[in-house]
């Protein structure tokens, strides 16, 4: 089975082998919102997936490392 691309493109996996994400509406429409709004939507976001949605996005990496 094949990796999805989609998929790998938006998440970093850590040396722990946790899943990385941005947080979801940061790129666009930022110009009206204060910058408390702005401040929060910085950083990043811990992914929980099901190791079945892992495989399945994901196979081969099962384990700590992606090479992403």
């Amino acid at each position: 089975m094949k990796t999805n691309k989609a998929f790998t493109k938006r998440i970093k996996v850590t040396r722990n082998g946790k899943l990385v994400s941005r947080k979801p509406g940061q790129d666009h429409y930022n110009a009206l919102e204060s910058g408390r709004e702005k401040g929060h939507k910085g950083g990043t976001q811990n992914l929980t997936i099901t190791s079945r949605s892992r495989r399945r996005f994901l196979p081969g990496h099962g384990g700590k490392t992606l090479n992403a």
